[in-house]
């Protein structure tokens, strides 16, 4: 049975479905608060899929966290059904239902596109709304579910899979792609990277989670019009730089940015240092930075755009000081100076907001105070709130051969040994036996009392 297919919008080929006995997908590896979308949705006379990267990743094995529904109802009719929803979006309204920390979104099919206002980039309806260089601004036209996947951006993320009889639908040869792991646009590719230039960064960051090799006329156009990334707006494009390098494949993710001819157009003088030193210190704690990212995120580890930055603009930073294979330089001054020029160029493209941001300079403004191994000043180092990760930094450092590495081996022995041990350590005597002597308190003398008259 193949439901809705006297809809298909004109031009378009049937979807291949893909039968329930056809597909590795089992609904015990659905979210159960996504189940609960489909079916309500199902239940009140709508069409309900789940979309996207979900069905991507089920049938690749794996376990998706994030699980997006496709329906022909409204955004306001989902509100209706159901009570936790809002309502977001001024590009392109969804749904968002939460359950608990868990969110599922829901978004009503898309429209195909039509012909455009040349002035304006408002289509005859007045929803869509494209800049000169065709950049979507604005759409809120509802289609079908035959529009809508024309409308996504790769074969692999545009698979329906269907709650009414748990069978997959395929209009774009999704499945031979993602089985084949082949990341390739739906439609022309040129035209689709002019609509939203941030998809080119999208297309590194599947490549590289996935690991999947980018079609050939996916990729060719990435090297002429990767100049776009240019013209997006700083603080999206912090949003997607996280997406990129905190999805537990930031090394691979840098990689691909670098052969694509992206990370120009992200972090010049990152992609300027790197190039010139491709095998220097800067550039391995860099890498090494971004591997322990990967670590700590496949750990269910926290991990915070402060240190991740701080690692990114490493090699910029030496490389500003005058110090591209280090040591870092004696004066404080020069180093400050290298961060506050670093980082003043690189938010002109990418946006770090201040919480990131000045953690991130104190962290790196701490290095220097690590060779000061004596005296009360090394304990109040141990007390800074960014000594962990001013530290973690240090041990990157000494890794790649930019800081000694006694130094580091110092301070790693320095937190493990108990508190009188350590304030000995670093007044440099002998850790007293025993308990502490106790401080002797001087004799309260007594107050005379006055004679009696």
């Amino acid at each position: 049975m193949q439901p809705y297919q006297e809809e298909h919008a004109p031009g378009h080929p049937p979807p291949v479905i893909v039968p329930r006995a056809g597909h590795c997908i089992s609904r015990a590896n659905i979210s159960p608060n996504a189940l609960k979308v489909l079916y309500r949705l199902k239940d009140a006379g709508y069409q309900a899929f789940l979309v996207g990267g979900a069905v991507r990743d089920l049938l690749l094995g794996l376990h998706p966290k994030d699980f997006d529904v496709a329906t022909n109802a409204h955004p306001e009719e989902v509100r209706k059904l159901f009570r936790n929803c809002r309502l977001i979006g001024r590009r392109f309204h969804l749904a968002h239902v939460r359950f608990g920390m868990e969110i599922i979104e829901v978004a009503t099919f898309r429209a195909a596109h039509t012909e455009v206002d040349e002035d304006h980039g408002v289509d005859e309806a007045g929803h869509r709304v494209l800049d000169e260089h065709g950049r979507i601004l604005r759409d809120n036209l509802y289609g079908t579910i035959e529009e809508d996947v024309w409308r996504r951006d790769f074969t692999a993320n545009a698979l329906y899979y269907n709650i009414e009889d748990y069978s997959i639908w395929d209009y774009v040869g999704g499945v031979p792609d993602a089985e084949a792991r082949v990341l390739r646009l739906i439609g022309d590719a040129e035209t689709r990277y002019r609509e939203d230039p941030v998809r080119m960064l999208r297309a590194a960051r599947f490549a590289a989670k996935l690991d999947f090799t980018l079609h050939p006329d996916t990729e060719a156009p990435l090297h002429r019009l990767a100049y776009m990334l240019d013209s997006v707006p700083p603080a999206r494009l912090f949003d997607e730089v996280t997406k990129l390098f905190l999805a537990g494949s930031a090394l691979a993710s840098f990689d691909v940015l670098v052969k694509l001819g992206l990370l120009p157009h992200l972090m010049p003088d990152v992609a300027t240092a790197v190039a010139e030193h491709p095998d220097g210190p800067g550039t391995q704690v860099l890498r090494l930075g971004l591997d322990n990212t990967d670590q700590r995120v496949r750990a269910d580890k926290s991990v915070t755009p402060t240190f991740l930055f701080a690692v990114l603009l490493w090699p910029a930073i030496l490389r500003a000081a005058g110090a591209p294979r280090g040591p870092l330089p004696s004066d404080p001054q020069l180093l400050l100076t290298a961060i506050d020029e670093v980082l003043g160029r690189q938010l002109r493209r990418i946006t770090l907001p201040k919480r990131f941001g000045l953690p991130m300079r104190d962290l790196i403004m701490l290095q220097p105070r690590f060779e000061r191994r004596s005296g009360r000043r090394a304990l109040r180092l141990l007390e800074h709130p960014k000594f962990r990760a001013a530290y973690d930094l240090l041990l990157l450092r000494a890794a790649a051969g930019e800081a000694d590495p006694e130094i580091a081996e110092w301070w790693t022995r320095l937190q493990e040994l108990p508190e009188q041990e350590r304030i000995a350590e670093v007044e440099g005597r002998p850790a007293e036996s025993g308990e502490a002597p106790r401080r002797k308190r001087r004799p309260r003398r007594r107050r005379k009392r006055p004679a009696a008259p």
